[in-house]
């Protein structure tokens, strides 16, 4: 595991959303303290936000339990979807033929880190 000054991350990997869908739930968070982070995730009525809490809460505890670093000082300095692997089925269809249904997966990864005193 890869170590981060000042912070820590966590990821959820194969989560059965598309990807596109979880972008704009993560894109809300980026930047935002790790409290507001939460309320406005706890809020969002989007099916997305309930693994996107998750890991934020996993990242959060990571950075408490690994680097000592206090929740309430904490702020969401990276937050990125990438793309996992798409299940592919098929549909029947008329006539005999057959459509593609692609059911895809994403990779969420958070980073917390230390807020920056200005």
């Amino acid at each position: 595991m890869k170590q981060i000054e000042n912070g820590a991350f966590a990821t959820a990997k194969y989560v059965r959303m598309a990807p596109r869908k979880v972008r704009l739930v993560v894109d809300q968070i980026r930047d935002k303290s790790v409290n507001q982070a939460l309320e406005l995730l706890q809020f969002a009525n989007v099916a997305a936000a309930t693994p996107v809490e998750k890991v934020l809460r996993s990242a959060v505890a990571n950075a408490e339990n690994n680097n000592n670093l206090r929740a309430n000082n904490l702020v969401v300095t990276k937050a990125y979807v990438d793309e996992g692997p798409t299940l592919r089925r098929i549909r029947p269809r008329a006539k005999g033929s057959a459509s593609r249904i692609n059911k895809r997966t994403s990779h969420i990864t958070i980073v917390v880190a230390l807020r920056k005193e200005a």
